[in-house]
């Protein structure tokens, strides 16, 4: 008899052991366990196809916590195996922690509004980078607001400042910084 060549490639199987596939089916799993506990219109929203909509619906209408609900529950994560996993994580951390972006933006309309509180010069480079500013309407909120800032500078301790037109203020330039 001849040696027999064990090194064939071929013969190895090179994927996932047993106990990752594991892991990543029980994450799926735990996976489809938040989506069930949001509300269904935001379920909704979700990539998700009818039949997994629908055993979701089911689900959350099961209110016991028994043999029944335990069984929808992986029923729901062997119909997840098939959706866009990483879509609906990133929905869901949206929702969870708001996205980069839209803090970022609002980040950089606040430093605006301080900015325009603090220096009359702020003023004209903002009427320069958007020109079709209500430009009377953006002055007279800035005095109202500084007004305010100044009238809650005197205030006892204790005693709640007013933010009406600071907040108003923040509502005029939202539109002229937030990207949708």
């Amino acid at each position: 008899m001849h040696e027999t060549d064990y090194e064939d490639d071929d013969d190895f199987y090179d994927g996932p052991s047993k106990s990752q596939v594991k892991r990543e089916l029980q994450a799926i799993t735990d996976l489809g366990k938040q989506v069930i506990e949001l509300p269904f219109d935001k379920v909704k929203q979700l990539p998700l196809d009818e039949k997994l909509l629908e055993a979701i619906r089911t689900c959350q209408k099961i209110k016991s916590r028994g043999e029944g609900k335990r069984r929808q529950v992986h029923y729901v994560g062997k119909l997840m195996r098939n959706a866009d996993i990483e879509a609906i994580r990133h929905q869901l951390d949206v929702w969870e922690n708001g996205s980069k972006e839209t803090t970022a933006q609002m980040h950089q309309l606040e430093t605006l509004r301080d900015r325009l509180l603090a220096d009359d010069n702020e003023l004209t480079l903002l009427l320069n980078e958007y020109p079709e500013v209500d430009v009377q309407q953006l002055r007279a909120l800035i005095r109202a607001a500084r007004k305010e800032q100044a009238q809650n500078a005197t205030l006892p301790e204790g005693q709640d400042p007013q933010k009406k037109n600071y907040r108003a203020l923040f509502q005029f330039l939202k539109p002229l910084i937030i990207t949708t």
